[in-house]
């Protein structure tokens, strides 16, 4: 194994690239004087993460030239009244994606709303329309964080076909439509969690390695076969002894660096590339529906 570290694989300038694109498309609709890309995002309650993400996603679509329909909706806030604003932005021509920032309030049922969003404009690629097409193999929209991680591994020409993917985590969000997409490159994957034996086992034999579980540290530098491609998608709050707030990944950056011969930081890997996908699959829905 040489003593070179891991080359960081950079969703951020990636993502950057890809908005730049989409602008310049915007740019040119607006110029032929027609209507621009919409996006509503809903969200329901306070959840301080959420609210983040909305206002990350918000500031995206600005920069690009998409529309914002947005609606933020008090905690109480009742399952019939949130379907009644998705039926609404379903009708709504100005409205190319609907998406629903996840984790809702417990007294609602996530799945029952994500299922009444038009699949047309399911920019997430959540509804179960848009999960066949994937498991299929048909065209359609795909889960942003699965599809960032495809384009970053793409940008830099790490073809998963004949490779050994690892997969850990099983996630609607992020795992199963993760594991799909890898099969569809002609990946051989394997997905862990949290009940799999031997984990650190299966992690090793891996040439890509993806960890999206949610758990600070949990891929160490023994997990992982010498020269891999490590995705890092967990994001995690922790706070250090001094009470200072900061973001890491699922993997152990510092010592995995040494032995993986790519890999994303976080702050800056798949982050920035979910939201470029999110933007680009509205887009792309925009385009779609005029066709």
């Amino acid at each position: 194994m040489s003593s070179q570290t891991a080359q960081l694989l950079d969703g951020k300038a990636l993502a950057q690239r890809i908005q730049e694109e989409l602008a310049q498309q915007i740019q040119t609709l607006q110029a032929q004087n027609q209507r621009l890309p919409g996006l509503a995002v809903l969200m329901v309650g306070d959840n301080p993460a959420s609210a983040a993400y909305v206002r990350n996603k918000e500031r995206a679509c600005q920069k690009v030239g998409i529309a914002s329909f947005g609606r933020q909706f008090p905690t109480e806030t009742t399952q019939a009244e949130v379907e009644q604003a998705i039926q609404a932005l379903n009708q709504d021509d100005r409205v190319d994606g609907i998406l629903v920032q996840l984790p809702l309030p417990d007294h609602l049922d996530s799945v029952a709303l994500l299922n009444q969003i038009d699949p047309s404009k399911d920019v997430d690629g959540l509804h179960p329309v848009n999960m066949g097409r994937l498991v299929r193999g048909e065209p359609g929209l795909r889960s942003c964080t699965p599809a960032g991680v495809m384009r970053l591994l793409q940008e830099y020409q790490i073809d998963p076909k004949g490779k050994h993917a690892v997969v850990i985590g099983r996630s609607i969000l992020v795992g199963k439509p993760q594991a799909l997409l890898l099969l569809e490159a002609d990946a051989t994957v394997t997905i862990a969690h949290s009940k799999t034996q031997n984990l650190a086992a299966i992690a090793s034999s891996a040439d890509i390695l993806i960890a999206a579980i949610g758990r600070p540290g949990l891929i160490t530098a023994d997990m992982v076969k010498p020269g891999a491609t490590v995705i890092d998608v967990g994001i995690n709050r922790i706070t250090d002894y001094e009470g200072k707030s900061y973001l890491v990944g699922d993997v152990e950056f510092e010592a995995v660096r040494q032995v993986a011969e790519f890999i994303t930081p976080v702050p800056g890997g798949i982050g920035p590339m979910t939201v470029a996908m999110l933007l680009s699959n509205t887009v792309q829905s925009y385009h779609q529906r005029r066709s």
